[in-house]
């Protein structure tokens, strides 16, 4: 028995989550090793391999890395309840002129869920991932804190974490910034993973094409909602675009019409399958509510004052008055923010600390 006890390990076959793993085993946690299986793009109809999580040489390569250092690896089969709730959650929330972040969802409730299920079962007390995070805890409350490598934080994808899943979960690589996780690599022997490249697209839309992928899963989409107008805020048509799902709001390339002047996707209208466009100015919103919450920090805060509210990944933040309307939370900020887009997150943030977040629901 390890003297620090027994922790299961996610491993994409990475770099971060290799790292993760081997920390652990050098610090004296019996690790195990699991390999979740979220989707099998070859049925997806795409025009690209596998990447990412989803193909067999990134399960090879942890199933490598859990052999050489004499711990076990399992994987384990999720394609299932992830396709029932990201990949179709995904699909709706284009489909209802808004914008998914099908990774918070993932997160939320599809990995974490299986994570602490499985560590259940092969009897381990704590699981790890290989994300840019840490955590923190006061008065009995867990939560999410920034990553020391902000450039690498993932904090913003994992708001909607519950008090035992962050409880029981090791965040190895917190401390550390991105180019330390990769000269480690390359001083343990593992030149091939200290070098592989990274992935920013959605696991399961690998090409980069959501548009492509929208349409091989509803393939009479297109024919629904083809021919959809172009307008202007005032309601003047601008021209013909392919459909309002293939669109999101502050999108500028792509759009396939020529104005004179730089324009960008301002508002969606399903009903009407209408899609504004204006420039930059336009983008600008300065309220807008937020449901769907999780708190952390705090059980539910009393005041909501002094917070930073990022609005998507890269967001810098932005400050605002906070206040709690029925189950949701309406948010004025302090100066105009352009590009809120409805069903992307919204994050709260006291300092390095997550406090809570929620979706975008809708902004004026």
């Amino acid at each position: 028995m390890s003297s620090k006890g027994k922790i299961l390990v996610a491993m994409s076959g990475g770099l971060d989550s290799t790292m993760a793993a081997l920390m652990l085993h050098q610090e004296g946690y019996e690790v195990v090793g699991v390999t979740m299986k979220t989707f099998d793009y070859a049925t997806s109809g795409g025009s690209k391999k596998e990447t990412g999580c989803c193909n067999l040489d990134t399960i090879n390569d942890a199933r490598e890395v859990a052999v050489n250092n004499g711990f076990a690896h399992y994987i384990l089969d999720i394609k299932d309840e992830f396709g029932e709730m990201v990949i179709n959650d995904f699909v709706d929330e284009y489909l209802a002129g808004r914008t998914p972040n099908p990774c918070v969802l993932c997160n939320t409730h599809i990995k974490w869920d299986a994570l602490l299920k499985k560590a259940d079962a092969l009897g381990c007390e704590y699981i790890a991932t290989g994300h840019y995070a840490r955590k923190g805890v006061k008065d009995g409350r867990y939560f999410i804190t920034k990553a020391v490598d902000e450039t690498k934080d993932q904090s913003y994808v994992l708001w909607g974490l519950s008090q035992e899943s962050i409880r029981r979960t090791i965040f190895p690589l917190g401390a550390l910034r991105k180019t330390e996780v990769r000269k480690n690599a390359m001083d343990a022997g593992y030149e091939a993973v200290a070098t592989k490249s990274e992935s920013y697209e959605i696991c399961f839309v690998p090409d980069n094409d959501y548009r492509g992928f929208l349409k091989r899963r509803k393939p009479e989409l297109q024919a629904q909602v083809n021919g959809g107008s172009y307008v202007d805020k005032n309601g003047t048509v601008l021209g013909k675009h392919e459909g309002f799902p293939f669109y999101t709001i502050g999108q500028r390339k792509g759009l396939g019409i020529a104005l004179g002047e730089p324009m960008f996707v301002t508002n969606i209208d399903p009903a009407t399958n209408q899609v504004q466009l204006g420039p930059l100015s336009e983008l600008n919103r300065s309220e807008m509510f937020v449901h769907k919450l999780t708190w952390q920090k705090y059980h539910q805060p009393e005041q909501l004052e002094g917070l930073l509210i990022k609005i998507r990944y890269k967001d810098k933040g932005h400050t605002g008055k906070l206040k709690f309307n029925g189950d949701k939370v309406w948010i004025q900020f302090d100066e105009e923010v352009a590009g809120i887009a409805p069903g992307q997150s919204a994050v709260f943030y006291e300092g390095e600390d997550v406090v809570g977040g929620g979706r975008i629901h809708s902004s004026w």
